[in-house]
């Protein structure tokens, strides 16, 4: 026993220890920045964690310094998914786990869906709602413990009673209780103060509601508006005395509305959205976190008989049926997006994916980069830090071998990861 604790902690050592001073001469055949810059044959020098220069040129090395060959690969700020569920990935089993899983088997399983996603080359992440487990993994990821993307979470969804996001929601008698502002439930303008200022003293980033019904939830419902107006510009006014900006997972136009007229930072899924919403949207500057991989993810395995409870199978049909569509038309008439994929809907791991859904749907190949990288930094409040290629920034950089402008699909095939200046794939 003491023989195999020896070889664990020799195992560890290295994602424990703290990065050790170093520069690297990344020689890059492309650079797409992250703001629509497009540059040849550079050298980026990484240094103690970020990007200290970028010069013309293939250029020579320091004594001591490491050199990494790019000269046929596209290199990019690393990619940034704005939603996420970083403690789950949807299976058949994932109804009946709720009451099998203890936290500890949450928190192992989220480790291996971590190094999917930077494998894949998302370096950050902000994850949208669990069951507090999240921000463990976002600590452990940060202190070096477990490799995986920087993550901005959310920590409990807020919803409202028998909403999208209660956690008391199919529960039988035995197991069924009255959930509150602690577990993320409200209904006044009060207990939303109290829920923002819970998910504040837990170690949340950011708020997530749920704005309509959902597609997964136990319910028939996935559209209908499941907050009054007052509960919403309590959310939203305490998230920003909380210095948090917002996210509201909406299906339907009446939810979206009253969010967008709330001051909502970004929607979530969108799916139903009509004219007016969008106009609406413009108007308020909202964005978009369209989610197109849920949506397909969803449709396809509501086919599968018993991959979903009955309850569940004509709302992933339908909403999951229309998503592109609607979302081709909304994004053409002019609503800004921000890339995210629900993945935990969708596996983890597949988040790239989602660039060829938004081009497919009409979004401009560098206009889908922007999205996950300068655009997503931005809401996140990290654009002086990450998202671009650029002196001063985070070195949080991939690449792709050949040109992802002319085959966005290359972007599924990441060769190179590095995040805080550190190799990891």
């Amino acid at each position: 026993m003491k023989y195999s604790i020896q070889l664990f902690l020799l195992f560890l050592l290295p994602f424990i220890l703290p990065a050790q001073s170093s520069i690297t001469y990344l020689h890059c055949g492309r650079i797409l920045d992250g703001v629509g810059g497009e540059l040849t044959e550079q050298t980026i020098v990484v240094e103690d964690g970020k990007i200290s220069r970028i010069e013309a040129g293939y250029v020579g090395a320091a004594a001591g310094a490491k050199v990494v060959d790019l000269k046929q690969s596209t290199v990019m700020p690393g990619f940034i998914d704005l939603h996420v569920h970083v403690e789950s990935e949807l299976n058949p089993r994932a109804y009946i786990e709720r009451f099998t899983k203890n936290p500890a088997d949450v928190a192992l399983r989220a480790t291996t869906y971590m190094r999917k996603t930077i494998a894949a080359g998302f370096t950050t992440v902000r994850d949208l709602g669990g069951s507090g487990v999240n921000i463990s993994l976002r600590d452990a990821i940060n202190e070096g413990y477990i490799i995986g993307p920087r993550i901005f979470t959310a920590e409990k969804a807020i919803a409202t009673t028998g909403g999208h996001a209660d956690p008391s929601n199919g529960r039988n008698e035995e197991l069924a209780f009255d959930a509150g502002p602690e577990a993320g439930v409200v209904n006044s303008a009060d207990e939303a103060w109290k829920a923002v200022r819970t998910r504040y003293k837990n170690g949340a980033d950011c708020i997530k509601i749920t704005a309509t019904g959902g597609v997964l939830s136990v319910a028939k419902d996935g559209q209908g508006a499941q907050f009054r107006n007052e509960e919403l510009e309590a959310i939203v006014t305490a998230a920003k005395e909380y210095g948090m900006h917002t996210a509201a997972h909406a299906h339907g136009v009446g939810g979206m509305q009253r969010a967008i007229k709330a001051g909502i930072t970004t929607i979530e899924h969108g799916t139903l959205m009509d004219d007016e919403t969008a106009d609406l949207m413009i108007e308020y500057g909202t964005y978009l976190v369209p989610t197109l991989s849920a949506g397909s993810y969803v449709a396809e395995k509501a086919k599968t008989p018993g991959f979903f409870p009955a309850i569940i199978v004509p709302k992933a049909i339908e909403i999951g049926s229309q998503q592109k569509e609607i979302f081709t038309r909304n994004y053409a008439r002019g609503v800004k997006i921000a890339f995210g994929t629900d993945s935990g809907v969708s596996p983890h791991g597949d988040n790239a994916k989602e660039f060829g859904y938004l081009v497919e749907c009409g979004v401009k190949p560098m206009d889908a980069i922007i999205s996950a990288t300068s655009t997503a930094a931005m809401i996140l409040g990290q654009k002086e830090t990450l998202g671009q290629i650029k002196p001063g920034f985070t070195a949080d950089i991939v690449a792709v071998l050949g040109n992802p402008l002319e085959d966005i699909h290359l972007l599924e095939k990441v060769d190179f990861v590095m995040k805080d200046g550190r190799r990891v794939k």
